[in-house]
């Protein structure tokens, strides 16, 4: 015999487990009635059997204190594959009473049953194996072919309205051990298969009719959100039609002020030239002046003026180019009015397609109204269809006691269903031609749309191409700025140019008073010489006493020898001094010839 293997006997087993507990659970509820609670037997071997396989196969996580092995984290993907789930997710998280990870995931298996979703939320989980292999092992019930079985057993379920309370139930704490007791036949309910199989008919087509309602309802809801993008849309163009206004009001001031900084600059200018006039005029008179005996200086002072009026002449004639300048803005300026105003009559006739929008939008919103009223007369019947299976339901219920009276009002009953059936069809019919022809609305709707949309973009371009043109405008007013800098720049090194002549002037006068007066001292002292010529020097050692005071020679008077004549006189008597351009420190002179004096260290020395 061959040795079977132990992984696939369990997907098996369970697997046949999932059958016998989903469809008890259908039987039970089809008999009992839809909404079941959290105390139903069926129910809750129904998760059990679910825990027992999401629980296999699954890997063993170690954490610091002990092996962890939970089907929360499989479960928790699922938020991040179906968008739909991220409120489930949520919803458990913020669970108070929930501690372990086990306990959120039998809340959420709860919450999933309630939503009718659970099929559709594990056959996410099943397409994506790559993840799914992060948390079950290869030979797992939920990686194998089992796993999509049990999901497709899962849609039957959809038939249940489950009302379970999550918040104060204890989930953690909870023992899952299956009740095999459950599962076994009876003869009452062999009994009662041709009763489950007619019920299980009239639900069928509730649960036809409620289908029909959600599509009538996505199908409003989508008209609805249609029409608040359009009335959105509308609000939107008028909002930029007034910052459009706005802007041309802001750019009229601003070319007022432009106008006004330009005839101040050109005042400015006026009056700067005519001051620099007269300082050109008087300095000339001072230069003058000052022409003789300073050959050099007037030439530098001469070139200086030449670069002056040079400077002057290209002021002048950036001058001649800013006024034509000006010229050119205010014509520029015109264009820009002439511009404005049509780009106002495009407002205009913009705000009359909106009106023509407006009204459209009035029109549909009337219909709307009236499709609308149409929905609610036939919620109308849909509440008086269910209030007719309610009776219906109520009927079967005494089937038990009058068997042969309730075959009677079955047979009616059926007879109605199918009157209502093609009420409902041909009312279907109907509104989808209405919906057709709706929709050919909102496609012109759409078109218009996209036609205002384009006259936008236009006027968003002519208002570009204003702000560079006015971007060009402040451009040039800021270069006139720094010509004006540049100017005053100018008066300033002028001024300091002043400054230097005045002080080299003034130095030039000086220097001239003590040329001349050393140029006499030089002549009296080759005079001096003159007659002088001739005379021998005085032995230092024959020199003992000053010829003017007549005292010894010491230490502190000392001997100082003149040039020329020959004579010794000590410091003390010897006070002229006589400055000199060629030494820093002023030279003592003989008090009868006033040559210089030297002082003598040695007989040696002359």
């Amino acid at each position: 015999l061959a040795v079977k293997d132990p992984t696939a006997v369990e997907r098996a087993n369970l697997l046949n487990m999932a059958k016998l507990s989903i469809k008890g659970l259908i039987e039970s509820a089809l008999s009992f009635g839809r909404t079941l609670d959290s105390d139903y037997p069926p129910l809750q071997q129904f998760f059990v059997v679910m825990e027992h396989c999401l629980k296999h196969g699954l890997k063993v996580r170690k954490s610091f204190l002990s092996y962890n092995k939970t089907i929360w984290g499989p479960l928790e993907l699922v938020e991040k594959l179906y968008p739909e789930a991220e409120e489930i997710a949520a919803s458990v998280r913020d669970l108070p009473g929930l501690k372990t990870p086990l306990g959120r995931a039998r809340a959420w298996l709860r919450l999933a049953l309630m939503q009718k979703k659970m099929a559709d939320y594990l056959r996410c989980l099943i397409i994506q194996r790559d993840l799914l292999s992060e948390f079950y092992e290869y030979h797992a019930l939920m990686m194998e072919e089992e796993g999509a079985v049990i999901v497709g057993l899962l849609v039957g379920l959809n038939v249940i309205d489950a009302n379970l309370c999550v918040k104060g139930e204890d989930l953690d704490s909870q023992v899952g051990v299956i009740d095999f007791s459950v599962y076994l036949k009876s003869d009452d309910d062999i009994g009662g298969k041709e009763r489950n199989v007619q019920i299980a008919a009239i639900l069928d087509q509730k649960n036809y009719v409620e289908e029909l309602n959600r599509q009538l309802n996505s199908t409003v809801s989508s008209l609805h959100a249609r029409v608040d993008s359009l009335e959105k849309s509308n609000t939107k163009l008028i909002e930029e039609l007034a910052i459009a206004k706005n802007n041309i009001i802001k750019l009229q001031e601003e070319n007022h002020q432009l106008r006004s900084e330009n005839t101040l600059i050109l005042m400015k200018t006026q009056h700067h030239l005519e001051a620099t006039k007269v300082d050109v005029e008087a300095e000339l008179q001072t230069y003058k002046h000052s022409r003789q005996g300073l050959d050099e200086m007037y030439t530098e002072a001469r070139r200086q003026l030449r670069e002056e009026a040079q400077l002057r002449q290209d002021m002048e004639n950036e001058l001649v180019v800013h006024v034509s300048m000006k010229h050119e803005i205010e014509l520029a300026m015109k264009l820009l009015e002439k511009d404005i105003h049509e780009k106002q009559d495009t407002l205009i006739g913009l705000r009359q397609q909106l009106d023509e929008v407006k009204a459209i939008n009035v029109e549909m919103y009337q219909k709307l109204q009236v499709s609308e009223d149409a929905m609610k007369e036939k919620n109308e019947i849909i509440s008086r269809l269910e209030d007719k299976t309610n009776q219906i339901n109520a009927t079967m219920k005494q089937l038990e006691q009058r068997l042969q009276q309730a075959e009677k009002a079955q047979m009616d009953a059926e007879a109605e269903d199918e009157k209502l059936k093609q009420e409902y069809v041909n009312k279907s019919e109907s509104l989808q031609n209405e919906f057709s022809q709706k929709e050919k609305q909102l496609l012109q709707l759409e078109t218009d749309l996209k036609i205002e949309k384009e006259w936008r973009q236009t006027l968003e371009d002519d208002l570009q191409k204003e702000k560079e043109t006015v971007s060009h405008l402040r451009a040039e007013t800021q270069e006139i700025v720094n010509l004006k800098k540049e100017f005053l720049k100018l008066q300033d090194k002028n001024k300091q140019l002043k400054s230097i002549c005045e002080d080299q002037e003034a130095a030039l006068q000086e220097l001239a008073s003590k040329l001349s007066e050393s140029k006499l001292k030089i002549e009296d002292i080759k005079e001096a010489n003159k007659a002088l010529q001739g005379q021998v020097w005085l032995k230092d050692k024959e020199a003992t006493h000053c010829k003017l005071c007549e005292k010894e020679f010491s230490l502190s008077k000392r001997k100082h020898h003149c040039r020329n004549c020959g004579e010794i006189f000590c410091n003390a008597c010897s006070d002229n001094e006589l400055p000199l351009p060629s030494s820093p420190k002023p030279v003592r002179v003989c008090d009868s010839c006033h040559a210089i004096l030297i002082q003598r260290c040695s007989s040696t020395v002359p």
